[in-house]
């Protein structure tokens, strides 16, 4: 176990300045309260928050860190009380312990509402102040070292939320080695077998190649010198996990892998980078398609380098990276490596948090994703969006302007679109890539010029939220889909509304609707009328809380010849239901539109944004005189004014919605109806009405025999047709035939 006069000294020996009696005082504080307490190795408890510095001292963070470290489990472990450690240590330190605390009662393996939350949680904890994510990300790894001294039980578990959650948000944050521990770990745990494997070949291949890497070593370094370059040439073997990754990946065997040794060239300065790569590519012949440039594009974790391959010295692939001492560091620590830590001012100064987001791309990502927590995402979607970026690798892309947008690998442009702005997202119809018009779903690739083209009529559909990628992109879908629903129910439930109040001869307004939101427990008009919309609300309902004085004095009867209505349809619980732009329905919306009135427009299957379904037994289609009857939360059923069923519905009045066509010629549907045929039993007949009805375009959904005879056959087709009259002119023809002995529509 590491002595005091150790720790001090490894802390100051990258700051000289440091706080060594804060240091002091929190390791004698944390060894004092553990007390007797031991780890389930039989070690003294004592030794795990000391690792933790240790592991934290080699990312040379500030002493306050460290002192954060030491302390990390006395509140959870211990008698020790966050006013203690104010009082001793300051309220800074305080504040720090006390969100790992919490961070450590999460259990973000539990069943998936709980995880998400918990994952929330996390997530907020690190937000204020990103250091108390390197402590927990250090109390991981040193758990993660220890594992096999937990139960076999807890391993697993342990294990996959390493894999899911800690192994990722350290890569996201930058720490690439600290990922790959953490990761190789994790392999080892949950697939032993695949991970015993990879470790004997390895073991296989350093027999065989003993001398390969310092061979190369060498002679890179030789021919960087001959050419007055001051280089350090460092190789080093794959980890299991990186190997069995990129196995599964790209579906290959360990003997066909050709960059088993990776090469890392490190120089003094950017310049010196791009000379390194312009002798290596004039020294050995270089792979096709295996060059990155993450300097001058640097990767959304900050990571900066330049990637090639070569056909080395020993004829065998090379796989290089070339970066400053600088980039080095942020390669390996990440965020961690940012001087904004060293001051010790991260909590106190808004400055210093908004310069690190300025400067730290991957601490703009966290605070990006923290954004998303207020945005209205169930604790399930916000972990399963997260999780896509986490796991997911970068492409860029750029704006027309010359932007660079980083994007998971896979984004479509409504991620880039969602990326730039939620406005541009919402109003996108199309996209041009590199000068090309493109359909949106066309997949990104790195380096792609994306413009996006817009329109303010534009609502984004439902459907692009299984498209996008990101989780930005995705809950802004799912929030303009909320909101034009609720537009769409509100607008249904203000026309139900004025043509009840019309009935009633009452004044209509949404002041005298004001009285009604409290009996209805509605927060606005808006609220009261989308409810109205959606069936929860009758509207008789709110015509007494608007109207006390109001008597419902509905009857029921016969229509008499002489009344106007539709094909004399009876009239439900004294509702009329007239021809569209009657006299009442100008009445009843005040509208002088003459091709709409009263009548709510029905476009196709999606009828907007409301659920609009056809009547179950026969459908209806173009052509046909129809009604709609509501069904709370259910939307809008359509039936042909012709239907029996609607005989159900005659004393539900409220529940009857004037309909219409809305049919857009631009984009032609096909509607269901259903045919009843009795054909004689005969070789071909079937045949034969299958042929009438795709030589016209029908198209034949569902067919059933109804009966069958030794002479007939009874049989039921459901088929889409694109309106009334293509529905007639396939009964026709199928009634001109001989074996076909009648035709009937059903209208259930």
């Amino acid at each position: 176990m590491m002595r005091q006069y150790e720790l001090v000294e490894r802390v100051t020996r990258y700051n000289p300045n440091a706080d060594e009696a804060l240091l002091n005082k929190a390791y004698v504080y944390a060894m004092q309260k553990h007390g007797e307490q031991k780890r389930a190795s039989g070690d003294p408890y004592f030794s795990h928050p000391l690792e933790v510095a240790a592991i934290l001292t080699n990312m040379k963070v500030d002493d306050a860190t460290i002192a954060v470290a030491l302390l990390h489990d006395t509140i959870e472990d211990t008698d020790a009380t966050r006013a203690e450690i104010d009082h001793v240590f300051g309220e800074e330190i305080g504040k720090l312990v006390e969100g790992l605390t919490k961070i450590k009662r999460l259990d973000l393996v539990s069943r998936k509402a709980k995880q998400a939350e918990n994952f929330r949680k996390l997530l907020l904890a690190v937000a204020d102040d990103v250091r108390v994510l390197l402590v927990k990300l250090a109390d991981r790894l040193h758990n993660m070292r220890t594992l096999d001294h937990m139960p076999e039980h807890k391993r697993g578990r342990i294990a996959e939320e390493t894999m899911d959650i800690y192994a990722p948000l350290a890569g996201r944050m930058g720490m690439q080695d600290m990922r790959e521990e953490l990761e190789d770990i994790s392999f080892r745990t949950l697939n032993p077998d695949a991970y015993e494997a990879i470790a004997e070949r390895l073991r296989e291949q350093r027999e065989t190649n003993a001398n390969l890497i310092s061979e190369i070593e060498r002679v890179l370094s030789e021919r960087l010198q001959e050419r007055g370059m001051a280089a350090m040439v460092k190789g080093r073997e794959k980890r299991p996990y990186s190997i069995f990754r990129k196995m599964q990946n790209k579906s290959l065997g360990f003997e066909q892998l050709s960059d088993i040794y990776g090469f890392r060239v490190t120089v003094g300065t950017t310049e010196a980078c791009y000379r390194v790569l312009g002798i290596i590519h004039t020294t050995w012949p270089t792979v096709p398609g295996r060059f990155k440039d993450y300097i001058s594009t640097p990767k959304s974790n900050d990571y900066r380098s330049i990637h090639t391959t070569i056909v080395g010295p020993s004829r065998q692939r090379v796989e290089l990276q070339i970066r400053t001492i600088a980039m080095d560091r942020l390669a390996e620590y990440g965020i961690a490596a940012h001087a904004l830590y060293k001051d010790g001012d991260v909590e106190r100064g808004g400055r210093n948090i908004a310069q690190l987001t300025e400067e730290s791309r991957a601490y703009e990502w966290l605070r990006r994703t923290i954004d998303l927590l207020a945005e209205g995402d169930t604790p399930e979607e916000f972990l399963e969006n997260t999780k896509l970026e986490l796991f997911h690798d970068q492409v860029f892309c750029f704006t027309p302007k010359g932007r660079l947008i980083a994007l998971p690998r896979g984004a479509t442009p409504i991620d880039f679109a969602y990326a730039v702005h939620t406005l541009i997202g919402n109003t996108c119809v199309g996209c041009k890539i590199n000068g090309k018009i493109m359909p949106l779903v066309t997949e990104l690739q790195n380096g792609d010029e994306v413009e996006i083209v817009r329109s303010q009529a534009q609502t984004p559909p439902p459907a692009w939220e299984s498209i996008a990628v990101t989780g930005k992109a995705r809950a802004a879908i799912r929030r303009a889909t909320k909101e034009s629903i609720r537009k769409q129910y509100g607008a249904l439930g203000e026309h139900i509304l004025k043509r009840a109040f019309s009935r009633a001869d009452k004044p209509y307004s949404e002041d005298v609707l004001k009285p009604a939101l409290e009996d209805h427990a509605q927060g606005s008009v808006a609220d009261l009328l989308a409810a109205v919309g959606r069936g929860d609300i009758p509207a008789q309902s709110v015509l007494k809380s608007a109207h006390p004085d109001y008597q419902d004095e509905r009857t029921v009867g016969l229509p008499q010849p002489n009344e106007e209505g539709w094909f004399n349809l009876a009239r439900g619980a004294g509702l009329k239901f007239r021809i569209p732009v009657s006299d009442l329905d100008h009445a009843i919306t005040g509208s002088g539109d003459d091709a709409l009135g009263g009548v709510f427009p029905i476009r196709g299957f999606a009828g907007g944004d409301i659920p609009v379904n056809f009547a179950p037994d026969g459908g209806a289609v173009p052509g046909d005189r129809i009604v709609g009857i509501l069904t709370p939360s259910e939307g809008l059923t359509i039936y042909p004014i012709q239907s029996p069923a609607l005989k159900e519905f005659d004393d539900q009045s409220e529940r009857w919605i004037d309909v219409r066509w809305n049919i857009d010629v631009d984009n032609p549907e096909r509607f269901p109806a259903r045919l009843a045929i009795s054909a004689v039993n005969e070789p071909g007949s079937l045949a034969t009405i299958a042929q009438i009805i795709g030589d016209n375009g029908g198209n034949i959904d569902n067919l059933k025999m109804v009966r069958k005879a030794p002479d007939f056959h009874e049989m039921l087709i459901d088929l889409e047709v694109w309106d009334l009259k293509h529905l007639n002119r396939i009964i026709n023809q199928l009634r001109s035939k001989q074996n076909v002995s009648s035709v009937t529509r059903v209208n259930g």
